[in-house]
């Protein structure tokens, strides 16, 4: 529900403009603040699911999710809109995080490879899938029943995790951190607001950059607050575990630069090359297939090569994958196109598992609500991050194309903007060079 919810309303903006009497343009602060909010509330869900139980947090945040899309879906204007998408906002961000720590704390080691699959699925698909969803609904319905499917997907959700859930509390209550949170409040904030107006098309430079500083002040301030404190909201010895550090770093470049394939492959194919936007969603779903198709196998095949060899050989094929679609030409067979996206989108879920699973793999049981609290808060930011890229590298794209004399080849930009999305992925490997051979084996079952 949350995921898809993010990415689905994108295609619905301009026919709720039009409702709403406003430029589709003015539309993006819903987005906007409902991202922000997940920014500012993520950083406390583990403090909050550890002192008042995992089940009860979980199904209270589903509830204010599923309520919040009634509203928005009974939204008449865009002031009742977007205070309705903050709402929405703290009910995604407790309802994620909360839901992936109540796995992590009863999952056996042997059995997290697969539970770490089925959790990461819906983070690969709802961007692949949400815009033509989205398209198809508001065509044949109309743009409110984008929310109001939400309202039985809540309900059952609901009664399933009523019954489902464990309510798993810590024993130990902790104060909570007002400074540390407010100053990381202000940090991501700050810094989700500097992505967006990098991203934009009509640069605001002053204000990008003390929004910047802002946040990273606020930031250094945060982790250095957090390491002398006798309460942190966050705890960072998670961070003192190998195969965690290297999921947060270089697994953070990764998930920037998958995040940008969904934002890019609509621009290349509808700006770049004139297809209509029916056409576009269609090409863009060999992804989705990808990614479905490959999940049954993602688990044997950690297992057989393990984590650093896997991470590394197919890190190499996810930069190809993302080097491929730089050769995309309005000339290029379908089937080609299909096989280059399905490919990608194979490689992509692979990663994207084998990264997630890694991250929790030697974490130990006492840390595992501040790991997921500091995975669950980078994640956040890479989403951000792998859209401000994408913007960035079609600025790229057009100076260079320019620079070359390529500027009247179709869609050069998107094209050259997914080499230097390639770059930022192959970047984000490097760290997996410092993996050690048996990295992860405590869930992969493979030793040196």
């Amino acid at each position: 529900m949350e995921f898809l919810d993010g990415t689905v309303i994108a295609t619905a903006l301009p026919d709720m403009a039009r409702d709403f009497g406003v430029a589709a343009v003015d539309l993006n602060i819903g987005i906007s603040a409902y991202l922000i909010t997940l920014a500012v509330l993520i950083p406390a869900s583990g403090w909050i699911a550890d002192r008042f139980g995992a089940r009860k947090i979980f199904t209270l945040a589903l509830a204010i999710f599923t309520l919040a899309s009634v509203f928005c879906g009974f939204s008449s204007n865009v002031d009742t809109f977007v205070a309705m998408r903050i709402l929405q906002g703290v009910g995604g961000a407790l309802m994620v995080p909360v839901g992936r720590l109540a796995v992590l704390r009863t999952t056996p080691k042997d059995q997290l490879i697969k539970a770490i699959a089925t959790l990461t699925w819906p983070a690969l698909v709802a961007p692949i899938i949400g815009p033509p969803l989205g398209g198809f609904i508001t065509r044949y319905a109309s743009w409110h029943w984008i929310f109001f499917i939400n309202v039985p997907l809540g309900a059952i959700a609901i009664a399933l995790s009523l019954r489902i859930i464990p309510d798993i509390r810590e024993e130990e209550r902790r104060p909570f951190d007002l400074p540390g949170f407010l100053a990381t409040s202000v940090a991501m904030v700050s810094l989700v607001s500097a992505m967006e107006l990098l991203g934009d098309t009509r640069p605001q430079g002053w204000t990008t950059l003390l929004l910047l500083a802002l946040g990273l002040g606020c930031m250094l301030f945060s982790l250095r607050h957090f390491r002398r404190a006798a309460w942190p909201m966050v705890r960072l010895d998670a961070l003192q575990v190998p195969t965690f550090r290297v999921t947060m770093y270089g697994g953070s470049l990764f998930r920037a630069s998958i995040s940008a394939v969904p934002f890019l492959l609509p621009l290349l194919f509808q700006v770049g090359f004139g297809m209509d936007p029916f056409h576009s969603g269609l090409l863009v779903l060999a992804v989705f297939v990808g990614n479905f198709t490959i999940k049954p196998a993602t688990t044997p095949l950690i297992r057989w090569l393990g984590f650093r060899r896997l991470l590394l050989l197919n890190g190499a094929l996810n930069v190809l994958s993302l080097l491929a679609c730089a050769f995309l030409t309005p000339q290029t067979p379908v089937w080609l196109i299909c096989a280059i996206l399905f490919f990608g989108g194979v490689f992509r879920s692979i990663q994207f598992t084998g990264v997630s699973t890694l991250a929790f793999a030697d974490v130990p049981s006492a840390q595992m609500s501040y790991a997921n609290t500091l995975f669950s808060t980078a994640s956040q930011l890479a989403v951000g991050l792998g859209i401000t890229l994408g913007a960035i590298g079609i600025r790229i794209g057009e100076r260079a194309s320019e620079w070359l004399n390529l500027a009247s080849v179709p869609g050069i930009s998107f094209r050259l903007s997914f080499v230097f999305i390639a770059l930022i992925c192959l970047v984000g490997m490097v760290d997996s060079l410092k993996l050690s051979k048996d990295a992860g084996s405590s869930v992969s079952s493979r030793k040196k």
